[in-house]
């Protein structure tokens, strides 16, 4: 199985031993940052495998691929001889890999590590993604059979993540480590064992270092919130899809069900670019179910076979799954639903008859929210800044339609019983200001915001600051990952499990979103 490797980039060798001791039941093994040492330190590095009790990777990174170091080759080849000089007979107190790149040369070194049973990670740090024969580069590289290739990839899209994937098949048996680096290339570090990859590097990103790399994840999160050491190439993957995908409670919300069930399933964070690029590499990766947020809601829809009554009508989908057979993708929405009981226990009713409702927002979220709306007997009011997706909903349903401007918010007099957000703004990752904020609040609407991180976005302070109740989106999307989980597994969740999310929910979720 894939091993998570601790990337120690501290400036004392005291500080990478303290991290590595505080984070070690974490990882399998981690690697020196010699770049990032301070000068002074660098003459001690000899005696730090010793130290640390888990095999070591020796890096001395240049800055031209992406490290600290940029003293010239003859001092680098200094630090890394020096590194591997006076090999002890137990193997234990030696570094256990040297990572050299493919241009440097240097074959005295490489024979010396050897000779005392240092393997040797020959790496390529490609930060402009200009690699396009990625199995030609990593045939190339190899020039013993010890090695272990190392590919290192600044992606930019779903498409070049798809790449590194192929090209992973293409060397099943070889031992390689490859990653994507960046904020697209997140869920090929969680799922390295499924991406053929010897390792994930992780940072200590909670402590005051520098992270090794772009795009490494935290070590505690990698182990805890995805159970990083349990998945095989036998575990099922589900997971959330949308762009950008900053803040989601969902990987916590499914990977902690799946904890309490001890079942051989990861839920992981896919942001995604281009849907028919990731629905390729969902096909790879044999994924089996998806929940799918902004923007492609709608976007999924040609891709879907079969979509049930409430998808088909709103016009939009949130869920994805795959049929018993496994080679066509279902659809549902469950954000209608998960939304009418959140907004009825708050607001301690069974309808909204003689309700008069202000939405703000015209996407994917907003038509479930219009189309439960009307179904509850409401009356209500469309707002957006793009006026005629707003007309477009509230035709269907015979409601009011506007503008975000001062004529739209002036006709918000007649429709502010309930205020509903359903828009990004706000939202950790996003735009963080108020989608609403030429309208005065009197105290006595009732304002519910669908998002749930932050806890409180600008738009549902100013709401309570004015004597509002409030209600943010937490309970919708727990209500509406459970039907989504019921979809997946065509089974409820247990009513003791739900409980723990519950009690958990403040704790456990805002921990994990605070990282």
């Amino acid at each position: 199985m894939a091993k998570n490797c601790l990337c120690l980039t501290g400036k004392t060798i005291k500080q990478n031993v303290d991290l590595l001791n505080k984070y070690r039941n974490f990882a399998d093994l981690a690697e020196l940052r010699v770049d990032c040492l301070d000068a002074e330190e660098r003459l001690y590095l000899r005696r730090f495998p010793e130290l640390a009790g888990v095999p070591v990777i020796l890096t001395v990174r240049r800055d031209v691929d992406g490290g600290y170091f940029n003293s010239g080759e003859g001092a680098r080849l200094k630090l890394l001889a020096n590194g591997l000089a006076y090999a002890n007979a137990d193997s234990r107190f030696n570094f256990a890999y040297v990572d050299i790149e493919e241009d440097f040369n240097a074959p005295s070194l490489e024979e010396a590590a050897r000779t005392f049973g240092t393997r040797i990670i020959r790496s390529c740090h490609d930060l402009k993604g200009a690699i396009n024969d990625i199995p030609a580069k990593i045939k190339s590289m190899k020039r013993a059979g010890d090695e272990i290739v190392k590919v290192a990839i600044s992606v930019k899209s779903t498409y070049d993540v798809l790449n590194v994937f192929r090209a992973s098949n293409t060397f099943i048996k070889q031992d390689k480590i490859l990653i994507c680096m960046g904020h697209y290339g997140i869920y090929s570090r969680i799922l390295a064992e499924k991406f053929g990859s010897f390792l994930a590097y992780s940072s200590a990103l909670s402590e005051n270092v520098i992270p090794g790399a772009p795009g490494q994840m935290d070590v505690r999160e990698l182990s805890e919130l995805y159970h990083f050491k349990r998945i095989t190439k036998n575990t099922k993957i589900y997971g959330v899809i949308g762009n950008p995908l900053k803040s989601s409670i969902s990987p916590w919300f499914f990977n902690t069900i799946f904890n309490l069930e001890n079942a051989d399933c990861v839920y992981v964070p896919f942001p995604v670019t281009d849907i028919n690029d990731f629905l390729d590499l969902a096909d790879g990766l044999e994924i089996q179910g998806l929940s799918i947020t902004v923007p492609y809601k709608e976007t999924v829809l040609p891709y879907i076979e079969e979509k049930s009554a409430i998808a088909h009508s709103i016009g939009a989908c949130n869920t994805m799954y795959r049929n018993r057979r496994g080679d066509a993708w279902y659809g549902d929405n469950t954000d209608y639903a998960g939304f009418t009981a959140s907004l009825l226990n708050f607001l301690d009713r069974k309808d909204l008859k003689r309700r008069k409702i202000t939405i703000v927002g015209a996407g994917g979220v907003s038509r479930a929210v219009a189309a439960e709306i009307y179904k509850m007997g409401g009356k209500a009011l469309i707002l957006n800044r793009t006026v005629h997706k707003a007309a477009n909903i509230a035709s269907r349903y015979n409601f009011r339609w506007g503008g975000l401007d001062h004529q739209g918010i002036g006709l918000m007099s007649k429709y502010n019983d309930i205020i509903i957000q359903t828009t990004s703004v706000g939202m950790e990752g996003y735009d963080n200001s108020d989608p609403l904020e030429l309208y005065e609040f009197s105290g006595k609407e009732s304002v519910m915001d669908l998002i749930y991180s932050p806890a409180q976005t600008p738009f549902l302070k100013r709401a309570a600051s004015a004597g509002c109740r409030t209600l943010n989106g937490y309970d919708m999307v727990i209500r509406q990952a459970c039907l989504q989980y019921a979809n997946f597994f065509d089974r409820e969740i247990p009513k003791t499990h739900l409980s723990q999310i519950y009690s958990l929910g403040a704790s456990g979720w805002d921990r994990i979103a605070s990282g």
